[in-house]
């Protein structure tokens, strides 16, 4: 036991006359990779799939670095995805028009070890955690009546309901992958600049939603709205649930429409980041000479 208090009093030492610490502010843009299945796109003409990840978009982060030496290093660093949308529900028909797209608001830390192959090269390999955030469904729906729903209604034929709704997907606690290669330029003792090319790698397992807005309107044939509000967040159509919960297993004969079976979506990414970086002075060299 004391010869390890030794070696550990010995490493702490050797690393304190390097310790380096350093602080750096990016920002990037990420295109999806392995992308998965999103949505489907329904025209006249037939039915074609939609492809992509919910990692693709903007981001930024804040990250901190202390280096026990020249070479090896850890970093923390936390971050928010500003994703693009993605396409769910696209329906083109006479009678009928859905534009839904997904897109993500989410935050998350990485924790990696850093690796410097000299001066300007390094690189970093570590885990990733989603802290929070939602996967946002903004859809928007125009169906035409039928003769019998017009004059059900009192409205003249050729008028058609109206519907925007947007619903929130959360995840359960994932773990992914991230890696990084980069390059650091100096501008002085102090501040660098740098460009980097990082892979994320996780899917995020759905745990429930909830619709947060919801309006549809009675539109006549010009463009009149005829009845605003007919159904309301506080008045859903029958058969639509405020909130939905994702499970594993579902009964024979199941009849709860507010459980849904879970699935897995994916939030893998390839970016280049350019930021900024701060190094604070190292710790002064205590070896006697």
């Amino acid at each position: 036991m004391k010869q390890t208090i030794i070696l550990f009093t010995a490493l702490l030492l050797s690393t304190a006359s390097y310790a380096q610490f350093q602080v750096s502010a990016s920002g990037g843009y990420a295109i999806g990779s392995a992308g998965m299945k999103l949505g489907e796109t329904l025209t006249f003409e037939g039915t074609e799939n939609s492809y992509g990840s919910y990692g693709e978009g903007l981001n930024a982060q804040l990250r901190g670095t202390y280096f026990f030496n020249d070479s090896f290093g850890v970093d923390l660093s936390l971050g928010y995805l500003h994703g693009s949308d993605q396409t769910v529900t696209k329906v083109t028909l006479p009678y009928t028009e859905v534009d839904a797209i997904a897109r993500a608001r989410a935050f998350g830390a990485a924790a990696s070890i850093v690796y410097k192959f000299n001066s300007n090269v390094y690189g970093r390999i570590g885990a990733l955690v989603k802290l929070g955030g939602k996967t946002e469904a903004v859809v928007h729906q125009q169906a035409d009546f039928t003769q019998a729903e017009a004059d059900a209604i009192g409205v003249p034929f050729g008028s058609y309901s109206e519907t925007n709704y947007v619903e929130d997907y959360h995840g359960q606690f994932p773990l992914g992958f991230v890696a990084a290669l980069g390059y650091e330029y100096p501008i002085d003792t102090n501040f660098s600049v740098f460009a980097e090319a990082e892979y994320y790698g996780i899917s995020l397992k759905r745990k429930d939603s909830e619709i947060t807005a919801f309006n549809t309107n009675v539109v006549l044939p010009d463009g009149t709205v005829a009845v605003e509000g007919l159904y309301t967040l506080n008045n859903l159509p029958e058969g639509t649930n405020r909130t939905t919960t994702y499970v594993d297993e579902l009964p024979a004969g199941n009849t709860d429409t507010s459980k849904q079976l879970a699935v897995k979506v994916p939030y893998s990414s390839f970016g280049i980041n350019f930021g900024v970086i701060y190094k604070f002075k190292k710790a002064p060299d205590t070896t006697t000479r």
